[in-house]
């Protein structure tokens, strides 16, 4: 019989362990964005600070160009996708010696660079169609693709179902390209979709949703409708779920569209409601901890913590627990780590909030050309990433203090993964195993 356990990590952090025939999530493996919660944080410890080209590389594999999904890493696989020329590809690298095991190609595809009439489905230059991270149980791994491809394959690369989610509901008309990672839930493989609604340009309406299909079969379980009531580029969203358990209730929290929505993700069923979060299109994923949920604003609006539990539709200045304004991310996702959370502004502005309050305890410019992967936490760390190879580890306390300031010759935008002692970077053109 499959069983699905929800272990909390502090308050509210939820664990999926998926039991029944071999597959299990263990604290080592890193299976889907942003690791085993969803919110960038990592139970090992033990783990390097301190690495360059020359130094602490366990192996360096190139990898066919290029893309900006997070590598999903259990048990000895790391799966990647990746576009090269016009193929969308997953690919499998053995963790121990960083030698590609198999790649298959899903799909075929070209991102529009160009917009051929206002409010236009468009991609930004920083990524391709190969920006949604895989995720893996440890017997499938499932891709999906800015063209609306998403499949699942064996851990040895034979394909077990595809839908095209574009061909079942129609284009995506999301600003700056398709981003959002699929998530498990059990049985179920969770989509979501956020695009402009296309109201007020006399063109057919395109529908927001979030959908969830059976990892094995690639059948249809549920849809569920997201209109939050956005505008333009105000309803597109980057952002990926994330899941939470309070007094033994699951939620599913989905952020953009200016709103905050828990949902029930066994039926698709939305339980709550925070609206009011206004800003621009909408790229950091929330991060779930300690009771909250923090979410950000899109386009560098404020950081919120709101409270978890909630029912219905929750208005006004008692659905936030506070907010924060100074230098917020447009991209990095915020990381939460000993009472305190931590945020990257896409110019390399590093802030420290306590968690409970949002009250300030430091804010440092890092060196680096730009942020855009999310900042990830663990061993007493904070790990932060630069696009031109840099990454500064600083300690996870009130206290500004860099351990150590790192640099490799690589371009990255996705964010790290860590597994069994290991940091795993994806650049442009190089996945990187960093050790000791």
């Amino acid at each position: 019989m499959r069983r699905v356990h929800y272990l909390l990590g502090g308050a509210v952090g939820l664990y999926l362990i998926f039991a029944g025939d071999h597959a299990c999530l263990r604290g080592d493996n890193w299976p889907q964005w942003r690791g085993p919660t969803g919110s960038s944080t990592s139970t090992e410890t033990g783990l390097p600070t301190h690495w360059s080209e020359k130094e602490n590389i366990v192996w360096k594999t190139p990898i066919p160009e290029w893309g900006t999904s997070t590598p999903a890493v259990f048990g000895n696989a790391i799966f990647l996708t990746t576009e090269t020329d016009t193929a969308l590809l997953v690919v499998r690298v053995d963790k121990a010696a960083g030698r590609i095991i198999w790649k298959e190609q899903v799909g075929s595809g070209r991102p529009n660079r160009k917009g051929s009439q206002k409010r236009s489905a468009k991609f930004h230059n920083l990524h391709n169609l190969a920006s949604p991270s895989p995720v893996t149980d440890g017997e499938r791994v499932i891709v999906h693709f800015g063209n609306g491809d998403l499949s699942s394959y064996t851990v040895d690369g034979r394909q077990e179902w595809k839908r095209n989610l574009v061909d079942d509901y129609g284009p995506y008309s999301i600003w700056w390209g398709h981003a959002n990672s699929p998530v498990l839930f059990g049985d179920a493989v969770i989509s979501v979709c956020m695009q402009d609604s296309l109201e007020g340009t006399g063109r057919e309406q395109a529908p927001s949703y979030v959908i969830a299909h059976d990892k094995r079969t690639g059948k249809l379980l549920w849809k569920t409708p997201r209109m939050p009531g956005a505008d333009a580029e105000s309803c597109v969203s980057e952002t990926t779920p994330v899941f939470s358990s309070v007094s033994g209730r699951p939620e599913m929290i989905v952020m953009g569209g200016n709103v905050v929505d828990g949902y029930d993700p066994a039926t698709g069923k939305r339980l709550w409601q925070v609206p009011g979060l206004v800003g621009g299109r909408t790229v950091p994923s929330p991060t779930v901890a300690d009771g909250f949920v923090y979410v950000t604003a899109g386009l560098r609006g404020p950081l919120s913590a709101v409270k978890l539990g909630g029912h219905g539709l929750l208005e006004g200045p008692s659905a936030t627990a506070w907010q924060y304004t100074d230098s917020t991310p447009d991209t990095c996702c915020p990381v939460a780590s000993q009472g305190r959370v931590f945020t990257v502004s896409d110019t390399g502005i590093a802030t420290c909030l306590d968690a409970r309050t949002g009250k300030r305890q430091w804010r440092e410019r890092l060196g680096g050309r730009g942020f855009k992967a999310s900042p990830v936490a663990a061993d007493g760390h904070i790990y932060f990433l630069g696009r031109n190879g840099g990454c500064t580890v600083v300690s996870a306390t009130g206290d500004f203090r860099v351990i150590d300031q790192n640099a490799l010759d690589e371009e990255f935008t996705a964010s790290p993964a860590i597994s069994d002692g290991r940091i795993y970077l994806r650049g442009k053109k190089t996945l990187y195993a960093i050790g000791k």
